[in-house]
C-alpha cells in the first residue's frame, strides 16, 4: 500500500513539475490563482448561455428565422469576455513606474543641452507624468526637471516630512491618492480597490476599463435574466426538472443583477465627483482628507471635466494631483446658488 503511494505522488509530481514546465505561469500560486478565477469566469458564463441554447427549443428556432437578434448578444458576450480579459491583464499604474519615469527622465535632461527648452511634463517611452494642482506645482514645471521626490513634496503641503508620505513596504514617496496594495504588494497611484474576480488592482491606470466592464457585464445578465424567464413563460408546462434548473439559475442571475447595477452606479457616482473608493470608505483615516469637510469633493474639476479625464485621457498619461489649498477647499464649500447653475459651476 506504502508503495502504491508513492508511486502515485511520484505520477503527481511529474505531471506538475511538466505542466510548470510547459506553462511556467502556473508555478506561482497568486498567478495560478489568478486564473484559476478567469477559468472560473468564463466556464460561469458559458454554463448560463449554454443552457438556454441546450433547452430552448424557441430560441433556436428564432435563431434560425432572427439570426441578427442571436448574433447580437452572443457579440456582447463575447465583449463582455474580451473585456474582463483586458481589464484583468492591464496596469492599475504602479507608483514604481512613474517614479522611473521621472527619475530616467532627469538623468536624460541634465546630459540634454536643451534642457531648459524642453516641455514640463516628463515623458519616457509612452509614460508621460504631469503635475496639476497647487501653484507651486506649476512653479515645480520650470525649465530644469527634479527628481521622484521633489516632484512628491511639491505636492503636499510646506512642512511636510519625506517620512509622512513614504510608503514602509516600498520604501517610495507617495503622491497623494496613491496607496500601497498588499495583494499586488505595489503602491497604486489613484488606488481604488484590489478587485478579487480580476485579480488585479483598480487604479488610475485601468478604472475606465473596469467601468465598461461592469457595464457590459451588467447588459449581459440583464439580456440573459429575460431570455431566462420569456423561456418559463412559454415552457412552464413542460418538464419540470428544466424549469427547476432555469429558475435557479434566474435566482443566482437576479442577484448578480442587482449587486452589478449597484457597483456600477457606485463607481458612476465615483467618476462624476472624481474620488475613489478608498477615498470614500476611510475619508477620515487619510490625512489629507480629514480636515476636508464631509460633502466637499477635492479633486473635483466638475462634472464635464471629471468624464473627460476619465474616459479620454490617454491610459499613459499619469496626472498627478497636488493636494488643494484651503482656499480652494473654501470656494468648492460654497453653498449652490441660482447663478452657479446659470454658470455651470458643477461643470
Amino acid at each position: 500500500m506504502t508503495m502504491v503511494v508513492g508511486v502515485l505522488r511520484s505520477f503527481r509530481d511529474r505531471a506538475l513539475a511538466r505542466c510548470f514546465h510547459c506553462f511556467p505561469c502556473l508555478s506561482d500560486p497568486a498567478r495560478r490563482s489568478s486564473w484559476g478565477l478567469k477559468v472560473t469566469l468564463l466556464m460561469l458564463h458559458l454554463i448560463f448561455v449554454g443552457i438556454l441554447f441546450l433547452f430552448d427549443d424557441d430560441l433556436i428556432e428564432k435563431t434560425k428565422k432572427e439570426p441578427w437578434y442571436i448574433a447580437l448578444y452572443l457579440s456582447l458576450l463575447f465583449a463582455t469576455l474580451m473585456q474582463y480579459f483586458i481589464t484583468s491583464s492591464s496596469s492599475p499604474g504602479y507608483v514604481v513606474d512613474a517614479m522611473r519615469a521621472v527619475n530616467e527622465t532627469n538623468v536624460v535632461y541634465q546630459k540634454s543641452s536643451m534642457a531648459s527648452k524642453k516641455p514640463a511634463s516628463s515623458k519616457n517611452g509612452s509614460l508621460i507624468v504631469n503635475v496639476e494642482g497647487r501653484e507651486s506645482g506649476r512653479n515645480f514645471q520650470g525649465s530644469n526637471p527634479s527628481s521622484w521626490t521633489k516632484l512628491v513634496m511639491d505636492m503636499y503641503p510646506p512642512g511636510t516630512s519625506v517620512r509622512s508620505c513614504t510608503c514602509s513596504y516600498c520604501n517610495v514617496e507617495q503622491p497623494p491618492r496613491a496607496k500601497h496594495c498588499h495583494d499586488c504588494d505595489k503602491c497604486v497611484l489613484q488606488f481604488d480597490h484590489h478587485c478579487v474576480w480580476l485579480g488585479t488592482c483598480v487604479g488610475r491606470d485601468n478604472h475606465c476599463k473596469f467601468w465598461w466592464y461592469i457595464c457590459e457585464e451588467t447588459a449581459l445578465c440583464l439580456w440573459t435574466g429575460i431570455l431566462y424567464i420569456s423561456f418559463l413563460k412559454v415552457n412552464i408546462s413542460r418538464a419540470w426538472w428544466k424549469d427547476a434548473i432555469v429558475f435557479l439559475l434566474l435566482i443566482a442571475l437576479s442577484i448578480s443583477i442587482l449587486f452589478l447595477l449597484l457597483l456600477l452606479l457606485f463607481h458612476s457616482y465615483l467618476v462624476l465627483t472624481n474620488q475613489t473608493t478608498y477615498e470614500l470608505v476611510r475619508r477620515r483615516r487619510i490625512p489629507y482628507l480629514r480636515q476636508v469637510p464631509e460633502r466637499v469633493f477635492p479633486f473635483s474639476k466638475g462634472v464635464c471635466r471629471n468624464l473627460y479625464e476619465f474616459c479620454c485621457v490617454r491610459s499613459s498619461f499619469y496626472s498627478l494631483e497636488s493636494l488643494p489649498l484651503p482656499q480652494e477647499l473654501e470656494k468648492k464649500s460654497r453653498p449652490y446658488t441660482c447663478l452657479d447653475v446659470l454658470t455651470c459651476r458643477c461643470c
